[in-house]
């Protein structure tokens, strides 16, 4: 038998459980995964929680979408992968699993060297970061204000950013500047005098901004420093985007991201997973927990830890 984190009604991080379940066999045009790590993104637990709309449950759901593993079989008509493969799952369901079967677009090939945690880690933050910056045309032009540099999204798009050329201010907490720094981003303490301090780090101005904290600080500095909102966008606060006049990808937004920005989303795991072969990309680990203990994993997100936290089968 195989295992899988599922859930029955929105709740607490108590209301996960470990379940039983068949070992999945792939059918034509799928791939089977034993998972080695599951990356845990906030989303899980707020969709979990019911803090973010989905339908009903009818029936025990799954959780996650995030992983790296090992294929363990592949149906008929698959090209590129071979068992034995170890790989990036990204945009997948219930991932929160000892084996799982997905679509070979839901994979990426994991660069030797680099780790299951490191592979799970890029998913939704990388694709959310690229995207982002993608749909805002970042560009050597630019000096990007990013709210909440430190996290995972936050990190992920400082990186993105400056490899396009652009430069970047980045708000965090004292405890995190250097984790901002070190990424090659100016930190800036959030908090009263915000505007000041950026105008300060960034006398030429600031041209785009990318919310990733969804704070009224967040949101109101952006509007007052940036004079095109078309360039202010929120990754978390998007239900109240139209009535900003700004752009929202996801957090709620009742817009659904268009199909370029879908693709884009998907283009960045191997463009993540190129520069980690490279070097040129870095992924901070937080901790990394038994699938039986997704509750706590969930807890750890939910009370914004630092680093990526992993889930291992």
């Amino acid at each position: 038998m195989a295992h899988a984190v599922t859930y029955s009604e929105f709740g607490g991080p108590e209301v996960l459980t470990l379940s039983e379940i068949e070992v999945p066999a792939p059918g034509p045009g799928q791939v089977g995964v034993r998972v080695t790590a599951a990356g845990v993104n906030p989303i899980d637990h707020k969709l979990r929680a019911g803090l973010r709309p989905s339908a009903t449950i009818s029936k025990p759901r799954r959780v996650g979408n995030d992983g790296a593993g090992v294929v363990t079989a592949v149906g008929a008509d698959v090209d590129g992968f071979r068992v034995g493969d170890e790989v990036v799952v990204f945009g997948a369901s219930g991932v929160y699993a000892t084996d799982i079967v997905v679509t070979p677009d839901k994979l990426t090939p994991l660069p030797a060297g680099v780790s299951p945690a490191v592979g799970a880690a890029l998913g939704i933050p990388v694709a959310t970061a690229y995207q982002s910056l993608r749909s805002l045309d970042v560009g050597p032009a630019d000096t990007l204000l990013l709210h909440g540099g430190s996290g995972s999204v936050g990190q992920a798009a400082i990186q993105f950013a400056r490899l396009r050329g652009a430069a970047v201010i980045a708000t965090a907490s004292e405890a995190r500047s250097d984790r901002v720094r070190d990424l090659g981003a100016t930190p800036v303490g959030y908090g009263d005098g915000l505007a000041d301090r950026v105008r300060a780090a960034a006398p030429q101005g600031v041209t785009v901004a990318l919310d990733c904290a969804g704070t009224g600080e967040a949101l109101d500095v952006s509007l007052e420093l940036v004079g095109d909102r078309s360039r202010i966008a929120t990754i978390v606060r998007g239900a109240d985007a139209a009535g900003l006049g700004i752009r929202a990808f996801s957090g709620g937004s009742p817009e659904p991201l268009t199909e370029q920005q879908v693709a884009w989303r998907a283009e960045a795991i191997p463009v993540a997973a190129a520069l980690l072969a490279a070097g040129a990309f870095r992924v901070e680990l937080g901790p990394e927990l038994p699938l039986a203990e997704a509750a706590e994993a969930h807890r750890l997100v939910a009370a914004h830890t630092p680093g990526k936290i992993t889930l291992l089968p």
